[in-house]
């Protein structure tokens, strides 16, 4: 009997298509594996492994990798302030590494010999799923794996996939055909229809968890967040997993209409890319960290961080996570976040995040040395005037050395 084969599933679309496909052009039964990177609860893990066992795949496998997510992934996000373009907290790419690394060690376990994915021919998902499962099946014992991504190979429309599933008496709701829906831990990504324009704005009915912030309480909400070497621990004194403590801010975030932006960005492959997401938790994690950082590091710190914080999240938003550099870039974020512990009060007001004030004992800012404006007791007004005598000296002698001009055409 030939081998099976493991797909990726989701219950979505593409991976319900890619069940009942597989079974009929190959011949060979489907072992489906749900890698939980968040956004389930307890129903809709039960929905689909029963999606699974009505596509007619021989077996279901769960694997619930959520703290695995935080302890490789996200708490390095969180220490290196990372959003792309300045808004997108990488809801998706983080979870493909896990994802990935999962599906490929449950495909040894079950004697597959092909691992599967549903991941388009357009978007990043494809690059980041092939790179790291070619990467994990040379290292794994058994053989290479095959590859399979049907509706990359297919060409096929979100509208194709449906009515292939039709055909074959599978339900499938409407809105799954109009968008398509990723649910995890730092946060969900909305795409299609209006994030096909470059001004498409999203109709409420499109956004899954974030109420509207004008339906939003019109009381704020105000919190502290405790963070130790970096990493987030408690929220109002409650100590928390940070796995807990994420999926409470995506929850009351959510509620006060938190977390919601678009981001435009270029995808691995090239070409622009247009995505909604909500991330309550991810962009208030994020807000509060730099807030406490700025209290508490250097001046250089923070500008090295903030280089490679960003260098960081690309690679890990463009399928490079495994190399051998981000775990020098870990090892750095590492050692920049053994004093950033203290207290950070936020506050939630439709929609808006708002980083009020922060607290640490390892604190550089001393009232006792300076305050701005004001007399200190670190320097006097002469040894002020000499630095500003000696301070951008060499500006101005280039200067005198192109004749004064100081704005070259």
């Amino acid at each position: 009997m030939p081998a099976p084969i493991a797909l990726a599933f989701s219950g979505g679309l593409d991976t319900s298509f890619c069940v009942p496909y597989l079974r009929e052009e190959t011949g060979r039964d489907v072992q489906t594996v749900t890698v939980d990177t968040g956004g389930f609860d307890d129903a809709e893990r039960e929905q689909i492994a029963a999606r699974s066992a009505e596509l007619g795949a021989s077996g279901h496998r769960l694997v619930d990798a959520r703290r695995d997510l935080w302890d490789r992934v996200l708490q390095y996000l969180v220490k290196g302030n990372v959003l792309r373009g300045g808004v997108y907290p990488l809801c998706v790419g983080p979870e493909r590494v896990v994802q990935a690394q999962a599906l490929a060690t449950a495909a040894r376990e079950l004697g597959a010999t092909a691992v599967a994915h549903g991941s388009t021919g357009a978007g990043n998902d494809q690059i980041r799923f092939d790179t790291a499962l070619r990467l994990l099946a040379d290292a794994g014992d058994g053989g290479p794996l095959e590859i399979l991504t049907p509706i990359r190979t297919l060409s096929l429309s979100r509208d194709d996939s449906t009515a292939y599933l039709e055909e074959r008496g599978v339900e499938v709701e409407t809105k799954t055909t109009e968008y398509s829906v990723n649910r995890g831990l730092w946060g969900t990504t909305i795409g299609g229809k209006e994030t096909h324009d470059t001004d498409g704005v999203l109709p409420e009915s499109a956004w899954p968890d974030t109420v509207a912030p004008a339906d939003a309480p019109d009381t704020p909400h105000r919190f502290q967040i405790r963070f130790e070497a970096g990493v987030p621990v408690a929220v109002d004194g409650e100590m928390l997993d940070p796995v807990s403590l994420v999926e409470r801010l995506n929850r009351e975030g959510a509620a006060h209409g938190v977390g919601r932006g678009i981001h435009v960005g270029d995808t691995i492959l090239g070409i622009k890319g247009r995505i909604a997401f909500e991330a309550p938790g991810a962009l208030t994690l994020v807000a509060a960290h730099r807030e406490l950082e700025k209290l508490v590091l250097t001046q250089l710190q923070l500008v090295q961080k903030a280089a490679l914080g960003d260098l960081y999240g690309r690679l890990v938003h463009e399928g490079l996570f495994f190399d051998p550099v981000c775990r020098d870039l870990e090892a750095f974020l590492d050692s920049s976040q053994r004093r950033v512990m203290g207290d950070v009060t936020v506050e939630w007001l439709k929609g808006s995040i708002r980083v009020l004030g922060a607290t640490s004992p390892h604190s550089l800012f001393d009232t006792g040395v300076a305050r701005y404006g004001e007399d200190n007791a670190l320097w006097s007004g002469r040894d002020a005037e000499g630095f500003a005598q000696i301070y951008g000296l060499q500006a101005r002698l280039a200067a005198r050395a192109v004749g004064g001009v100081l704005h070259e055409s």
